[in-house]
């Protein structure tokens, strides 16, 4: 069982920043893929970015790409979110996301992911 935290959200004017984070409980992220999603009201979870289990490898949905940045770091349990040039449309809870690495790759779907964190909002306001 890992538990995962996530802190670092906020009310942020648009073009502004945020850098979320993601303790998990696990000793070392390097055998876990980590992934962030997030959720605005009335809408689904989505995917936003992912990387796999040494974080050399990265992908975003297209609505974040060249905005945000994921990045882990293992050996602090760590992973991170990195939002730049933040639009309204950002808004939404932002959760983390934990899947024992079994291979390589990242994933980008909501029922790949094992563990769970709560969700820390942001809001981006125009």
């Amino acid at each position: 069982q890992v538990h995962l935290i996530e802190s670092g959200g906020g009310l942020v004017q648009a073009g502004g920043s945020l850098r979320l984070s993601c303790a998990a409980s696990a000793r070392t992220l390097g055998t876990y893929i980590m992934g962030w999603f997030r959720q605005a009201p009335g809408k689904e979870r989505e995917f936003v970015a992912a990387n796999n289990w040494n974080g050399g490898t990265a992908a975003y949905a297209d609505s974040v790409k060249g905005r945000f940045t994921i990045s882990k770091d293992n050996a602090k349990s760590m992973s991170y979110l990195e939002m730049n040039s933040l639009k309204p449309e950002d808004t939404a809870t932002y959760y983390c996301a934990a899947k024992p690495a079994l291979s390589n790759n990242y994933y980008t779907r909501v029922y790949d992911y094992t563990y769970w964190g709560q969700g820390t909002q942001v809001t981006v306001s125009s």
